[in-house]
């Protein structure tokens, strides 16, 4: 209402231009059923004449009930305000009988002013009150959706901000678990130390160009993924197989940044670090209809530590939650052969579906 003034008045003048040519076609029904002389023209002007007449009353209690609505420690104030508009209305209607009646005709006689009066009290109090009444319910959904309409901003704003300090959360306990990866290699081999501080540096860059959005397209996951890895190879050498198990048409599907490197590092640290023989990660990525399913799985290792998952698992499961709601699913599941499998299921969006 307060938006589209414009379009409100041509609402409220079609909307009265219909009541006028309703009233018109029922007392020429009532006049033609009774045997009355039937001018159709005369009965199209009066009834069109009091129903335009509306209009302009309508917006102005409209405009009353905007400024002063009935609301709760205003109640009597706006009841006061709004009882004078309906006067003022009722002595308005009135003088415009008196002045129009020559040319519109609505008596044949025109009856003394207090007989006038009189009949636009019974004539015009309760539709004006009517008037007020639909006024108020337009306020209230008004009120209403603009609530709603706060009510997600905030929401949206606090879902950013929660994405955003759960990112800046994983990026530094992803950093110091990397440095120390390093940190191992430094003595042992500087050679591969120097490799790891390359792969490591192109992470980083990946991870900045890519931080402005909380969801990027798997392909260029899978280059921040394998970057990583090649951090891990370089320290544990032969005892890390990796297997990719990748679709190619779906390297264009939106995943959540770096939402695959935590899950692949839980794997190495559980399955791979923890023993001297080779161990192995899976990498996988399918689809089934309109989900996305993203796989990590391991050939066995220490199984999970009772106190529960760490940082990264909890940042991820976190950040899932944030993006999709309910429509996700998180699976960690111990794996009859032995090892631990990963399971995540997302609704499949492409990057132009989104862009």
């Amino acid at each position: 209402m307060r938006h589209r003034p414009l379009l409100l008045c041509w609402l409220v003048f079609g909307w009265w231009t219909l009541n006028g040519l309703v009233w018109a076609g029922q007392v020429m029904t009532m006049r033609e059923a009774t045997g009355q002389a039937l001018d159709g023209v005369q009965v199209l002007r009066l009834e069109l004449a009091s129903a335009w007449l509306w209009a302009p009353i309508t917006l102005g209690l409209f405009w009353c009930v905007r400024h002063w609505p009935i609301e709760r420690g205003r109640v009597l104030r706006a009841l006061l305000l709004q009882g004078l508009a309906v006067a003022a209305v009722i002595v308005l209607r009135a003088l415009v009988v008196i002045v129009c009646n020559d040319w519109v005709g609505w008596y044949a006689q025109l009856p003394p002013v207090g007989a006038v009066l009189a009949a636009s009290v019974l004539n015009n109090l309760l539709m004006s009150w009517l008037i007020i009444g639909v006024a108020h319910a337009l306020v209230y959904a008004e009120r209403a959706q603009r609530r709603e309409h706060q009510t997600m901003e905030l929401e949206s704003r606090l879902a950013n901000a929660r994405l955003e300090a759960l990112s800046a959360q994983l990026n530094p306990h992803f950093l110091f678990n990397a440095l120390n990866s390093i940190a191992e290699m430094v003595h042992r081999d500087a050679d591969a130390a120097e490799r790891m501080l390359v792969d490591l540096g192109a992470l980083l860059r990946h991870s900045l160009d890519t931080s402005h959005s909380q969801e990027i397209a798997l392909r260029e996951e899978l280059v921040a993924l394998d970057h990583y890895i090649g951090i891990e190879k370089m320290r544990l050498g032969e005892r890390l197989r990796v297997e990719w198990g990748i679709d190619s048409t779906l390297l264009d599907a939106r995943v959540p940044h770096l939402v695959l490197q935590p899950l692949v590092e839980n794997a190495i640290h559980h399955a791979v670090a923890t023993r001297v023989t080779p161990g192995e990660v899976s990498v996988r990525a399918t689809r089934s209809d309109s989900r996305l399913i993203l796989e990590v799985r391991d050939d066995g290792g220490q199984p999970v530590p009772s106190h529960g998952p760490g940082i990264g698992l909890n940042n991820t499961r976190a950040r899932l939650l944030c993006l999709y709601g309910a429509d996700h699913l998180f699976e960690i599941a111990t794996q009859a052969a032995g090892g631990t499998l990963v399971r995540l299921d997302l609704p499949y969006r492409t990057v132009e579906a989104l862009s």
